[in-house]
């Protein structure tokens, strides 16, 4: 189920960029992608006047993510900021709807999109209620070269971006993100 509601939101975000409808279906991209399912707890109580957050303010690296919800009553997923470079950041509650998705695009899909399609900031307020939460992150294969789409570059509009391959693009953000956990 999960893995064709990513299909279909593929399938738009391909048509909302000038793409053919199947463009993000080969193999390289989201025909055989990295999709990972990560179990997260959550505690405590929010307090966003002193910057306490069940989860602090980031987006996804990866270059789409699905959170499904329920109607638990008083408990908000988070919010979610529709201009990041925005400054002061201005902060919107997302709704807990029985049966839907939360989408969040990724910086992969920033990347690719020549910053067209914006990642997604956003953070977890608790309510005081233990929770859990399962998000499905999805991320093209190892091999695909990541890299400015023909529709999202001109002569006016160069790729803001140089190529990767997405191995070590993601080896980078994984090392980057656990920098604080001490080797040994």
């Amino acid at each position: 189920m999960i893995r064709r509601v990513c299909k279909s939101i593929a399938r738009i975000m391909a048509l909302a960029l000038d793409l053919d409808v199947n463009y993000f279906d080969t193999p390289e991209m989201l025909g055989n992608p990295i999709a990972d399912m990560i179990l997260f707890h959550y505690e405590g109580v929010s307090n966003p006047s002193k910057g306490i957050y069940a989860c602090g303010a980031h987006c996804d690296f990866g270059m789409l993510s699905l959170l499904a919800t329920d109607d638990v009553k008083d408990f908000r997923y988070g919010k979610i900021c529709k201009d990041k470079d925005l400054k002061p950041q201005k902060w919107e509650y997302v709704p807990s709807i029985k049966g839907a998705y939360i989408v969040n695009l990724g910086n992969l899909l920033e990347r690719l999109s020549n910053g067209l399609f914006k990642s997604t900031l956003h953070r977890v307020l608790g309510n005081g209620q233990d929770r859990y939460s399962i998000p499905f992150f999805v991320k093209p294969s190892h091999d695909s070269i990541i890299e400015c789409l023909p529709t999202c570059q001109s002569e006016n509009n160069p790729p803001k971006y140089p190529a990767i391959k997405c191995s070590i693009y993601l080896s980078q953000h994984y090392k980057a993100a656990h920098a604080h956990h001490k080797q040994t």
